[in-house]
């Protein structure tokens, strides 16, 4: 999964921190391990973007809506500082996230 090799790659030494359960029993990863404040689904969103992938394909490959990756998009343009996807993949590569790790 692109998320658990993305996370992988950003942490020191290169392996993943265990995952931590929240108060509600789900598993999830520190925000904070990411770059920009991005959570692990905008950094998954994010390396697609780099991809090429269109919202469309980003929809069908993580079975949501548009409407959820519209909203992660804009997110993510709002953390980063982006006004555009060209922005966004640029803010994508010094921090490794352009390729998925």
């Amino acid at each position: 999964m692109v998320q658990a090799r993305l996370v992988a790659t950003l942490q020191p030494g290169g392996t993943a921190p265990a995952a931590t359960p929240d108060a509600q029993g789900s598993t999830r990863r520190g925000a904070d391990a990411l770059p920009g404040g991005l959570t692990p689904r905008e950094a998954e969103v994010l390396t697609l973007i780099a991809q090429g992938l269109s919202n469309a394909q980003i929809c069908a490959g993580l079975v949501v809506s548009q409407a959820t990756v519209k909203t992660h998009i804009n997110r993510i343009f709002a953390k980063v500082g982006a006004t555009d996807r060209a922005q966004a993949v640029g803010y994508a590569y010094p921090d490794n996230l352009a390729d998925g790790g």
